[in-house]
């Protein structure tokens, strides 16, 4: 048994509001973009929504604002050397925000019904491969899984794995999402429309936190809106902010920018089993055609990054690549003559109908021409994007050639920064493998990476992988989009993190 010691690290997550005259309270309002769909962690796929439910709850583990596991509700583990059973000492002197003690049954009664596939939630994936959860005490509790999972501690660390009181699931059942009962920093007072407010929880196991008194999520869908509740102080944060209105937020000396990199990568799948994409010189072709820092301006305006690497630099066991695919013209068109395209060839590229997703294709379309490829570019609306790509049960009936799109790893893991995109064994409508690729070196690493939870074997595991996809090619690898926010500087300690959500534990207003 391998045993590690989770120290506790009281810096986690953070959000606040502008105390001034007339304020008596530190009351922190946040702008947000759309309305909140539930309040149920396992039951919910918007970031949005997670982390409007992660003001109140709480999982074993969680994420500091650089994406780094930490211990919460868990304060150490042992997990055997096959990685299929975990055993967790956990928090004691932990109370749900309905007195209700947090203990081990309260995880078990938790966790039984997230992975319980007959309850239908939305993230009963994260726990798919529980076969047991084992009582040992009050304070300890073992998973028995059904196969090696090396990143459990990962899956537990997403806000989906977060815990609800037992009592709550009791009394309100299929209800709960709309009556959220925690162990977080704030509890829950009122959930309208388009209005969440919580409120400062005296009873917090973190000694001195949370510093504000309550926190209003209002949702304002109008950008122009949302950056007047910041300047005229009804918000103190505001998100997200689009890249043609930072200027305007520049100029208020009240106010400030959040601008970081997010593990929101873009990239375009490229279809490994047809030509010419079967070929791996007419995918490297097309990433030396790409010029990735124009890339950056024209479609972010310069709010983005590179992608070094086929995961986002953010992710845990990312390895950036030493052979960056810099533009070069001249070397993508001997590729591609050496391929036997001298002429280019024709293709068709599809993607989301929105207004980013066109301009980013019409770029690659541009790019692309310049090397005699001649793109048809496709913009679909989603639920039509998502009927090409998963009604195809066979590899060889897949009609999309290229695919413009996107992927954020929640879990924070390489695991799931690869192997839903790039494993040989999950291809649509499995998981989102659309470049169809196959290689058995990746898929020996993946394998390996996910089957051991001895950190150095993951972490050579990953580098390889890393090393022969990007050798291979099978997506033009674009960038990494940045976090925009805008800000109050009277507010410390609120954190957008690099998968899109927020921390508001030790938010406070100067």
């Amino acid at each position: 048994m391998t045993r590690f010691a989770l120290p506790l690290l009281a810096g986690l997550l953070a959000g606040t509001a502008l105390a001034g005259p007339a304020f008596a309270a530190k009351n922190l309002v946040v702008g947000i973009p759309d309305n909140i769909t539930t309040l149920d962690p396992a039951d919910i796929n918007d970031t949005l929504s997670q982390s409007a439910s992660r003001t109140m709850m709480q999982g074993l583990f969680g994420f500091d604002k650089e994406m780094k596991l930490v211990p919460l509700l868990a304060e150490s583990f042992t997990v055997n050397d096959a990685a299929t059973e975990y055993t967790y000492r956990l928090r004691k002197g932990v109370t749900f925000h309905d007195g209700t003690p947090f203990n081990a049954q309260a995880v078990k009664t938790n966790f039984d019904r997230l992975s319980n596939p007959a309850n239908r939630l939305k993230r009963q994936s994260l726990l798919a491969m529980l076969a047991e959860t084992v009582v040992v005490d009050d304070h300890t509790i073992t998973l028995k899984l059904s196969q090696p999972f090396g990143a459990l501690n990962n899956n537990l660390a997403h806000p989906g794995a977060m815990i609800h009181s037992p009592k709550a699931l009791e009394t309100y059942g299929k209800e709960i999402g709309r009556h959220p009962v925690g162990t977080g920093p704030y509890k829950f007072v009122s959930w309208e429309a388009d209005t969440l407010k919580v409120e400062k929880n005296a009873n917090y196991w973190k000694p001195g936190l949370p510093k504000v008194d309550s926190v209003t999520l209002r949702s304002v869908p109008e950008n122009g809106s949302r950056i007047a509740m910041l300047q005229t102080n009804e918000a103190q944060f505001i998100y997200p902010l689009p890249p043609e209105m930072v200027k305007m937020v520049e100029a208020n000396q009240a106010l400030e920018i959040i601008n970081a990199p997010s593990i929101i990568a873009r990239y375009v799948a490229m279809n490994t089993m047809k030509k010419p994409f079967s070929d791996p010189r007419v995918r490297q072709a097309l990433n030396y055609a790409i010029d990735k820092n124009a890339y950056a301006k024209v479609v972010y305006r310069g709010f983005a990054g590179p992608l070094d690497s086929p995961i986002p630099s953010k992710l845990g066991f990312h390895v950036a690549q030493p052979d960056q695919y810099t533009y070069d013209l001249a070397k993508a068109k001997a590729l591609l003559a050496e391929a036997g395209y001298p002429n280019g060839f024709e293709a068709e590229m599809i993607g989301r109908n929105s207004t980013n997703f066109i301009r980013g294709m019409q770029f690659v379309q541009q790019q692309l021409a310049q090397i005699g490829v001649k793109l048809t570019v496709t913009p679909l609306e989603s639920g039509v994007e998502a009927a090409r790509v998963w009604s195809v049960e066979k590899p060889e009936d897949a009609t999309v050639q290229m695919q413009y799109s996107g992927w954020s790893a929640s879990t924070g893991d390489a695991d799931w920064g690869l192997r839903p995109l790039l494993w040989g064994k999950g291809f649509p409508p499995k998981f989102f493998n659309v470049a169809y690729y196959k290689n058995d070196t990746v898929d020996t690493a993946i394998e390996t990476g996910i089957g051991t939870a001895d950190n150095a074997k993951r972490a050579e595991a990953y580098r390889i992988a890393q090393e022969q996809i990007w050798k291979d090619a099978p997506w033009i690898f674009l960038g990494v989009e940045n976090l925009l926010a805008g800000k109050s500087k009277k507010l410390t300690g609120f954190h957008y993190v690099a998968d899109g959500g927020l921390q508001m534990e030790e938010a406070d207003l100067q």
